[in-house]
């Protein structure tokens, strides 16, 4: 054996059984791919257990998937009906809202079913998304480590108010209670923002932070109507919120809607309709007229603004009658790419997309509608890599994303985060890092 084979590190070698946990949105699963992806292509084993609306994110991967807990949906719609969360929250950024939907009942029964899976795989690590529980308990009884993925909802959570709720559920699962705050991050957590650009709310120590991926999609071109848009005007990337957007189209967003208005009248319209389908777009425009609709205001700002927006809105209805001729409208849109040409983001301020700005050294227009998109607003105001959108009419729309786009500082401050974590270690080196958390 050489010289160089006796110095290499204990775990240069070893395949490690990577248990990955997801729950909540879609976007976590997003989040978490390029790690799980990087990890199978080193050679290691990777089982991922999510809800089945996710399930689809790693089609073509090279790890096994078992689609096992439950979608958001039905967690929102069982914690709204327990009265633990309300329809019409008065605070819908209040930390506890988060709290109840990533460590509420649910992870009781998501304990039990992750718990059996690893059994039979044996995992070393856990590596969970930041707003999972069960996987982190699971880790707890099983003795091994763990470590959370990129996550806003994660960072934003307060780790006083988990450990109350998670004592909770370790007194449902016969587990003894906790006592430490902090233990949700034993082992620290992975994140794509330099550290001097982090969106941690609390103190979190052992920060691994690796370059955040130009793109999650393999082999991703453009679609060919990119090619048609005209560039005498700057671009501007509209991103509708994706959580509304998951729980719209679910088959559960009939009974959910009923609990937004009197029983009474819930109960002689959405009772018994089970999984009927019904048009989600159509209810909601329903509800949500005009500038009440956020994408209708967004739209009609934009409209005004001396650019061309390409609008993403995933579900969410839209008044054409506020479309101007500048704009550009699809369901879906491959938002990472198309930053690459864009001067400027318009977001809710999901963690995803702020890490994708950054990565494309674009301007952000944040308009924050629920849970850490407020905290994200104002964390991008104070880094100077753009502006809260401070309401959500079309007046305001205009005049923010107007002087994002005027004033050269912005863009500047963008280029400068850009540069700092492009000069971050590869999703690779994090690949390392849990190798070297286990051996």
């Amino acid at each position: 054996m050489s010289a160089a084979a006796d110095s290499a590190p204990a775990w240069k070698g070893i395949v490690v059984r990577i248990l990955c946990s997801i729950a909540l949105s879609p976007s976590n699963a997003r989040a978490l791919l390029p790690l799980a992806r990087a990890a199978a292509e080193a050679g290691h084993e990777v089982l991922v257990v999510s809800p089945p609306e996710m399930a689809d994110v790693f089609d073509g991967e090279p790890m096994r998937v078992k689609p096992l807990f439950t979608d958001m949906a039905e967690i929102v719609l069982r914690l709204l009906q327990e009265k633990r969360i309300e329809a019409m929250p008065s605070d819908p950024f209040a930390p506890e809202t988060l709290v109840a939907t990533s460590c509420g009942p649910h992870v009781t029964d998501a304990y039990r079913q992750l718990l059996e899976a690893a059994h039979e795989f044996r995992p070393d690590i856990v590596l969970r998304s930041g707003v999972e529980f069960a996987g982190y308990l699971v880790a707890e009884t099983l003795g091994i480590p763990h470590v959370t993925a990129p996550s806003g909802g994660g960072q934003y959570l307060d780790p006083k108010l988990v450990l109350a709720e998670l004592n909770e559920r370790r007194s449902e699962l016969g587990l003894p209670a906790g006592a430490e705050p902090e233990a949700i991050y034993a082992n620290g957590r992975f994140d794509c923002m330099p550290p001097d650009y982090s969106f941690a709310t609390y103190d979190i120590p052992d920060t691994f932070a690796y370059q955040q991926p130009s793109s999650i999609v393999r082999d991703e071109t453009g679609p060919e109507w990119l090619q048609d848009i005209p560039t005498d005007r700057p671009l501007v990337v509209v991103s509708s919120t994706n959580v509304f957007a998951s729980v719209m189209s679910s088959s559960v967003f009939p009974r959910i809607l009923g609990l937004f208005f009197d029983g009474l009248v819930a109960g002689h319209m959405f009772e018994g309709m089970g999984d009927v389908q019904v048009d989600p777009a159509v209810m909601v425009d329903a509800l949500m007229q005009g500038d009440a609709n956020p994408l209708n205001a967004i739209v009609k700002g934009l409209s005004e603004v001396d650019c061309t927006a390409i609008v993403a809105t995933r579900g969410m209805p839209l008044n054409q009658d506020v479309v101007g001729d500048n704009i550009r409208v699809f369901e879906r849109i491959p938002q990472p790419l198309l930053l690459e040409s864009a001067q400027l983001l318009f977001t809710h301020g999901g963690y995803n997309s702020v890490r994708e700005a950054v990565r494309a050294g674009v301007p952000m227009a944040v308009l924050p509608e629920v849970s850490d998109q407020l905290h994200n607003a104002n964390r991008v105001e104070e880094l100077g890599l753009g502006l809260r959108v401070p309401a959500a009419n079309a007046d305001a729309v205009a005049e923010t994303c107007t002087r994002l786009l005027e004033d050269p500082r912005f863009a500047q401050q963008a280029r400068k985060a850009q540069r700092r974590m492009l000069s971050l270690p590869p999703v690779d080196a994090a690949v390392d890092h849990l190798a070297r958390l286990v051996g």
